[in-house]
């Protein structure tokens, strides 16, 4: 910083120039004109829809060496027109938490510690419980005969963060499936 100077005090500065309201560049000091946004150092920056409710904000992602720098309301979003509400605008800290899980974690039953398990892996355990409890479960008919076609061994509670798009696959696969136990968290 350098030598200070009484010329450089605001009032000065707005009785010396044409800004004498002191809504210009009377108020404005070397070091805030020297201040750039973060977002200006940012590689690229990617369009994306806030993870967190049904709403769908979109979202401008900014992208600096591979690592996502700055996240922000875009404008162009029909829905949220460059506006994000608390947690929405918090979302890089969800992208860059220091205790964010990178892979998939499981605990036995009655087990105390966590293991980690490949994906793939995860994925064939549920699919083996998700059958097995499907066909235990299942009901052709009730006490009087009539078709009844379904399980209620397995229950679908579907998340406000999916789009629209998502939530109708997954009632559809849990309707084809038997299930008849379907809400979805943005309805309760």
């Amino acid at each position: 910083m350098g030598r200070f100077s009484f010329l450089e005090w605001p009032v000065v500065r707005q009785l010396r120039t044409s800004d004498t309201t002191a809504r210009s560049s009377a108020t404005v000091s070397e070091h805030t004109r020297q201040i750039t946004s973060r977002n200006a150092t940012a590689d690229h920056v990617v369009s994306s829809v806030c993870p967190y409710c049904a709403v769908g904000c979109g979202q401008k992602v900014y992208v600096k060496d591979n690592k996502v720098i700055q996240i922000e309301g875009d404008p162009d979003s029909p829905i949220s027109r460059g506006r994000l509400c608390p947690k929405g605008a918090a979302s890089e800290q969800l992208v860059n938490a220091p205790g964010r899980q990178y892979h998939v974690l499981y605990r036995a039953p009655k087990a105390k510690d966590w293991q980690r398990l490949e994906l793939s892996k995860a994925m064939d355990m549920v699919a083996d419980r998700f059958i097995e409890t499907r066909r235990r479960t299942w009901q052709d008919a009730d006490d009087q005969g009539r078709k009844l076609n379904r399980t209620m061994g397995i229950a679908s509670l579907g998340g406000a963060t999916l789009d629209n798009e998502e939530n109708y696959l997954i009632k559809k696969l849990f309707t084809a499936a038997g299930a008849i136990q379907i809400e979805n968290q943005a309805r309760i």
